[in-house]
């Protein structure tokens, strides 16, 4: 099996432009089933699995989807299906946001229970309910929710979301820009992810305004077109790297990532003793003082609030802090499954309940660690870089579905790292670091 090695110890330097954003990026394909007319170009797109899985479950129901370079055209005009194959919408939770585009378009859609990480119960009641109240009927049997609108089509609503779900808000966002009258969405989501599907949305020809708010307004249009997007930077990519350069760097410049995505991390940063630059093209950090940072104590909650998929890769930093932090987990209830990974390479993480407290140790040092989701796997590497000695790091196809080439970007950055497919080593070269995916 596939395994990242890791020699630790080695500082990191230099600069790394992180990539167009997953979790906007899958919305973004999902929606371009709206466009009756013309071909959406979508800009900016990395290669990961889950991106490659929407593709593919776009593509399932008829629509013509072409990868050039890093775009992806889409051609939506002959959907011949409402049913995205079962296997497909199980690989990854966002493939259930394809429900309210076939819903709004063809006024039915088949959708199978999506899967995902194993992070805790994420349902998807949310969504159903947001659409029901656009009129449609919801019928869940054989493992897949049975989705109808009336004849006449789905109707605007006011719709109160009792969390701020992303997927739930992006889900009725799509569905009510083909609704008759207008649609409210309150208590919405405020991701940045979201305002670029909005962003997007209109340039098809929507109306939707409010978009990173917790008040979204949609006004229904008839029909919408293709249209060309480049997406937003992924700021948990390069929330990533600022992480691993915050305890190992010597100046990281992080190209492409926005600080206004990311001011809960940035001021995390800062009070841990991190020197944060940013201007117009990036941000750079420089290490606290001894290359220790301070301690912390982090609570994850909806954006802006310190992001939950940042979690893992924060507590990896605190693992060898100058004393005791603590990291409170409110959105997923099962996503400390990093910690038990963290303690074989000997930090010192204790769970209460929903919170990790994490005893600053002098060193960690190199062992076999699993990943056991995407953002733990991110982590695992963070730690491997900080570690005495050999680290390897399996689970691997976790890793893949978020983080576009994560070994080569940070070659780049002089990390001493490597991937092995099949014991066979891979070398991928400084200056190539974009070009192909993992």
């Amino acid at each position: 099996m596939a395994k990242i090695l890791i020699e630790g110890g080695h500082p990191l330097r230099g600069r790394v432009r992180v990539s167009g954003a997953k979790n906007a990026v899958l919305p973004i394909l999902a929606a371009s089933l709206l466009g009756a007319k013309g071909t959406s170009v979508i800009e900016d797109v990395p290669h990961l699995l889950d991106v490659e899985n929407m593709m593919q479950t776009v593509a399932s129901l008829g629509a013509v989807v072409e990868r050039v370079n890093g775009s992806v055209r889409i051609n939506a005009e002959r959907i011949h299906s409402v049913e995205p194959p079962p296997e497909l919408v199980r690989r990854m939770r966002a493939s259930f946001v394809v429900a309210g585009p076939l819903l709004a378009r063809f006024k039915e859609a088949v959708i199978a229970l999506p899967g995902g990480c194993n992070i805790g119960p994420r349902p998807v009641d949310l969504h159903i309910k947001g659409l029901e109240a656009m009129g449609a009927t919801a019928v869940i049997e054989n493992g897949c929710v049975h989705f109808r609108a009336p004849r006449e089509g789905l109707h605007g609503a006011r719709i109160y979301l009792d969390i701020p779900s992303v997927g739930a808000t992006q889900n009725i966002m799509m569905a009510a820009c083909l609704a008759r009258g207008q649609t409210i969405i309150e208590n919405a989501a405020k991701e940045p992810e979201n305002v670029d599907l909005a962003n997007y949305l209109n340039k098809m020809g929507a109306r939707v305004r409010g978009a990173g708010t917790d008040t979204i307004r949609i006004d229904g249009v008839p029909e919408l077109c293709g249209a060309t997007h480049a997406v937003i930077p992924d700021r948990i990519e390069a929330g990533t790297f600022l992480l691993a350069g915050a305890v190992m760097g010597q100046g990281v410049y992080v190209e492409n990532a926005l600080s206004d995505h990311l001011t809960s991390l940035l001021a995390k940063l800062e009070e841990a003793g991190v020197e944060v630059e940013d201007d117009v093209s990036g941000i750079r950090v420089w290490p606290a003082q001894g290359g220790r940072l301070q301690p912390l104590d982090v609570k994850t909650h909806y954006y802006p609030a310190y992001p939950t998929d940042l979690q893992a890769q924060m507590v990896a930093c605190l693992t060898t802090a100058r004393g005791t932090s603590t990291v409170t987990e409110t959105v997923f209830e099962n996503r400390f499954m990093h910690a038990a990974e963290l303690q074989r390479m000997g930090a010192n993480i204790h769970i209460e309940g929903r919170t990790a407290i994490i005893e600053g140790v002098d060193r960690l040092y190199g062992a076999q660690v699993m990943a056991t989701d995407l953002r733990a796997g991110a982590a695992l590497v963070i730690a491997g870089l900080m570690a005495e000695g050999i680290t390897e790091v399996h689970g691997l196809h976790h890793i893949d579905r978020g983080y576009d080439n994560l070994v080569g970007k940070f070659q780049m950055l002089g990390a001493r790292i490597q991937r092995v497919e099949d014991d066979a080593v891979v070398e991928v070269k400084p200056g190539a670091a974009v070009a192909s995916g993992g």
